[in-house]
């Protein structure tokens, strides 16, 4: 019997189990009371009790947890969750790369990034590429949501959603203020402020990092970042017993960020011997951001069972991150991925990009990725819950009409390189490299009804995707866009989404749940493009016995067609158009748990957490991809960029006024390449174990001394060889600081 039939014979087995007497006893359990629904616009979740009974699998880090370590970096955060496969690019986690549940990484691009439920791709529809990603440092919780009944949640429904919940306007009067200063000149400060009244409240807040890096550039300089955030909200409300309660909530938030970031990594040769050199070929690349967004968000809370919540919202964001693209001297020229892949090859070409050849001519060209995004929308959601007998009901419906743009306005500049000195020789013109631009509308609707009989909830849904998208093509000899030599496609799609879950308890220490889903993404403006397209299964098992709780998840994806891109950040040229990939299975395991070994005491605690993902994620067909990640791929071939194995286990000592905790990951290696059998040294990234720890220490109840020490071990382990060459992880790091709470 194959897992499909697994899946399907459990669901059906659980609707069996249920007997008179069983759904007499367990009623007052079952049905919970109607006043207590958590379903909030801007949340997935919204506490560990919702992510418990969810039908599918889904993880809720609290407020106290993502503090607990004190982490700024989103790799760090999520890497202790189950079913979320990254790999790592700049060492701090600016741009990270994500996979859920074995969906391709590159930029994140493949699962639904959001904010307080609102999609937060710079353009989720038409350049899905995640290039800003919010502030792990002013959020109050992140929730992930896998596998079934997450129809909710587009357009991206094969892997799943992470939804950053940010800090919320208090009930009452409360400053906090956290600060931390440590390793390569980091600091990390942060400040907030709020109050609630009876009809208005209010929070600011104010984000500042920075660091000099932990990268040595030849000759010198800086390899880190300066970043500022800003997030203002304020409401207005009705009374409390106002007879319909009604409140408006505005949000602002404004980013920006200067990064030394390069595509630019190193050879093995050179990595083995300075993991944490740069080359000078990289000593003008930089990373140039700007993000702001708007947030107008009305609820009407009818009664205590019917309520709606209407957001609309806009994002702009704009880049240029001017950078290394490839190298051209003395008749010969190559890509920096190539290069660096063939250093042999092109000793003179790689000569001056480590600056150990001069070369008076224009030979290292710098591209302006100059590129300004939107995207902007309205979405309601309604949810009404009743109850008939003994069965509880709750229907959501929910509506979403949204636009966003890219437009790319590009050229590139000339440098020679003089003593491992480069110097402006030729100033591009802009928009001589890539002009054009690519929008997208869309329209999405989706209805969740969820049933709750005796122990059994069962919650059916489906989504609808009506998507249009077009691309305009100026080309680089009209850059004031007349339209003389424009080039234009453009593609409709229409998807409808269905998806159903269970979820039975069997008592108050054991429950199993299950689902079947349709996988989705869509295509590019190419209509030859075809979606992604897929059929998902989960199978799992919550318990809670003596102290002892946890979770096991089987999980099989069945792709119909999977969706390649063509990015620069994975080795392709940076196109962004899609091609059709095939057949591929995803099959894998979930587990987590938990267990607190005092939990008889009352006045210390020794909480225990464990996770572990299996993923196997082969194709199964033959194809050439030729861009970048995935190369030329055979049927059986294992997808690149996925570790068959993760491991982390965090424990803590929690007393009155101390606390420590120390978290430690394994991540297996991974192939960089499509293939079987044992990996080619150049085509792998190793296996990592690498341990954190953190302490806090109260001096009052207000008022506390914070440290913590990222890689303590001070291991040396390569996480990526994209977007070009070996590029390394954070080395050892420590950092001491500050707490205060009003």
């Amino acid at each position: 019997m194959n897992l499909k039939q697994v899946t399907a014979s459990l669901l059906f087995l659980s609707v069996s189990l249920l007997s008179a007497q069983d759904q007499k006893k367990e009623k007052n359990d079952s049905i919970q009371d109607l006043k207590e629904v958590t379903i909030v616009a801007n949340k997935l979740l919204g506490s560990k009790f919702e992510a418990r009974n969810r039908t599918g699998s889904a993880y809720f880090l609290s407020k106290q947890e993502l503090q607990q370590q004190n982490y700024s970096d989103i790799n760090r955060v999520l890497g202790q969750i189950p079913g979320v496969n990254i790999y790592e690019e700049d060492g701090f986690g600016l741009r990270p790369n994500i996979s859920l549940r074995g969906t391709s990484p590159e930029r994140s691009s493949k699962i639904n990034i959001m904010e307080d439920g609102i999609l937060m791709a710079p353009a989720p529809y038409s350049a899905s590429a995640a290039y800003y990603f919010p502030n792990v440092n002013r959020m109050q919780a992140v929730e992930v949501l896998k596998g079934s009944s997450q129809v909710q949640y587009g357009p991206n429904t094969t892997g799943g959603a992470i939804n950053f919940v940010s800090t919320e306007i208090p009930d009452d009067f409360k400053i906090n203020l956290r600060s931390s200063f440590g390793s390569f000149n980091t600091l990390n400060s942060y400040a907030n402020v709020g109050d609630s009244f009876k009809n208005f409240g209010y929070m600011v807040e104010y984000n500042r990092r920075q660091s000099e890096g932990f990268k040595n550039l030849d000759n010198g300089g800086d390899t880190g970042f300066d970043m500022n955030d800003v997030v203002a909200k304020f409401r207005i409300n009705t009374d409390a017993d106002a007879k319909v309660y009604q409140s408006l909530d505005f949000k602002f938030q404004y980013s920006d960020e200067q990064s030394d970031e390069t595509y630019l990594g190193l050879t093995d040769e050179d990595f083995n011997r300075t993991p944490f050199r740069r080359y000078a070929g990289s000593q003008e690349d930089l990373m140039d951001t700007e993000h702001t967004q708007f947030m107008l968000t009305h609820t009407a809370k009818f009664n205590d069972y019917f309520r709606i919540t209407t957001t609309a919202y806009r994002n702009d964001f704009k880049r240029n991150w001017y950078k290394l693209n490839d190298v051209s001297a003395a008749g010969q020229s190559s890509s920096i991925a190539n290069l660096l892949d063939n250093p042999g090859e092109f000793p003179f070409l790689f000569g001056i990009v480590n600056g150990s050849q001069d070369f008076a001519g224009s030979a290292l060209n710098l591209k302006n990725n100059n590129r300004e995004y939107y995207s902007q929308g309205i979405q309601t959601k309604a949810d009404y819950h009743f109850l008939t007998g003994d069965v509880y009901h709750d229907i959501e419906v929910g509506l979403r009409y949204h636009q966003d743009e890219e437009d790319r306005f590009q050229w590139v500049d000339g440098y020679n390189m003089i003593n491992g000195n480069m110097n402006l020789i030729d100033a591009g013109v802009p928009g001589t490299d890539s002009n054009r631009v690519t929008d997208a509308k869309a329209l999405a609707a989706h209805i969740l009804y969820k049933l709750k009989y005796g122990k059994l909830t069962l919650i059916p849904g489906f989504r609808y995707e009506n998507i249009k998208l077009e691309r305009n093509d100026y080309g680089s000899n009209d850059v004031n866009r007349t339209g003389v030599d424009l080039s234009s496609r453009s593609n409709e799609i229409n998807e409808f989404i269905p998806g159903v879950g269970a979820n039975y308890k069997l008592n108050r220490e054991l429950s199993f749940f299950g689902g079947i889903h349709k996988g989705f993404s869509p295509g590019g403006a190419r209509p030859e493009e075809s979606s992604e397209q897929s059929v998902n299964y989960e199978l799992g098992t919550r318990f809670n016995h003596n102290g002892l709780s946890g979770e096991v998840v089987g999980f099989y994806n069945d792709y119909s067609n999977l969706l390649g891109s063509d990015f620069a950040a994975t080795g392709g040229v940076g196109t962004l158009d899609q091609f059709n990939a095939g057949e591929v299975d995803v099959k894998g395991i979930e587990a987590q748990a938990a267990f607190d070994f005092l939990k008889s005491n009352s006045n210390f605690s020794l909480p225990l957490t464990l996770s572990y993902t299996f993923t196997d994620a082969t194709f199964q067909n033959n194809f050439d991809s030729n861009v970048g990640i995935w190369g030329e791929v055979s049927d059986g071939d294992e997808v690149p960029y996925i570790s068959r194995h993760q491991f982390n286990v965090g424990l803590s000592f929690i007393a009155n006024k101390f606390e420590a905790h120390a978290n430690a990951r394994y991540r297996g290696e991974f192939r960089t390449q499509a293939g079987s059998g044992s990996i080619p040294a150049n085509e792998k990234v190793g296996n990592n174990f690498i341990v954190d720890i953190s302490a806090k220490y109260r001096l009052t109840q207000n008022f506390s001394l914070t440290s913590n020490i990222i890689n303590l071990l001070d291991t040396e382990y390569e996480v990526a060889r994209v977007p070009a060459g070996l590029r390394p992880g954070h080395p050892f790091g420590i950092y001491g600081g500050f707490e205060f709470r009003f």
